[in-house]
């Protein structure tokens, strides 16, 4: 799990800068044509918790509950916001699947962690 830890870390900061883009221009699309939505503003929140996320799953790649936890949570809320308020913003649902997915294998992680080991 060391490895997918460093490597969905990495994807997730270069995917932040992705998102957060798409996010203002969304941002900026939901205000022009006066429709109420907050995706864009989802979108930012996103971004950020896929940077979060991806800096704590570097920083704990090799072990540790708390680190998994906070993994799971950060990227837990990015799902959760991401898939709730995409509205038209459908490119979100994409990142949000992708926080959904770093998630669901820090679980994982947290599992494993917990089992004893093999003498």
């Amino acid at each position: 799990m060391k490895t997918w830890k460093l490597v969905s870390g990495i994807v997730s900061i270069v995917l932040f800068v992705v998102v957060a883009f798409q996010s203002c221009a969304a941002g900026v699309s939901n205000t022009l044509e006066s429709n109420g939505e907050v995706s864009g503003s989802a979108g930012v929140i996103v971004a950020i918790m896929l940077l979060a996320g991806g800096i704590v799953s570097i920083a704990v790649r090799k072990g540790g509950k708390g680190g998994n936890i906070a993994v799971i949570v950060l990227y837990g809320i990015g799902a959760l916001l991401g898939f709730m308020l995409a509205g038209s913003f459908s490119d979100l649902y994409i990142w949000a699947s992708w926080c959904l997915i770093c998630a669901a294998l820090a679980v994982v992680a947290l599992v494993m962690g917990n089992k004893p080991k093999a003498e």
